[in-house]
């Protein structure tokens, strides 16, 4: 293998690559690679994994739906996250005896 042309066929794909993130679907390798995976990577990387024949760009619509679903699932994420949070506030007694006052004060 030439490095030289390797390094070359890169910055080719890279150049030809407009976002800093693409998204790219995966090829069926002989080393065990499963077709038809949607990854979002970086320009470099994805114009490298072309190259090497792992991966090839994915269609507009494949992308957009990729990140539909990506931003979804991040932010059912999210939700998850502050349904399980706690929140209490401390308070000292005086603001108990305080708060237990004016609670039997409106249930009079």
């Amino acid at each position: 293998m030439n490095l030289k042309t390797y390094y070359a066929r890169i910055r080719e794909i890279e150049s030809a690559i407009e976002n800093d993130w693409v998204v790219v679907k995966s090829v069926a390798t002989e080393s065990g690679g499963i077709a038809g995976r949607l990854t979002e990577v970086g320009r470099t990387t994805g114009a490298r994994m072309i190259a090497d024949g792992t991966a090839e760009l994915a269609s507009e619509e494949e992308s957009s739906a990729h990140r539909a679903e990506a931003a979804a699932k991040q932010q059912a994420e999210q939700e998850r996250r502050s349904a399980a949070q706690v929140q209490f506030t401390v308070i000292s007694e005086a603001e108990m005896r305080s708060l237990a006052r004016k609670g039997r004060a409106h249930k009079e």
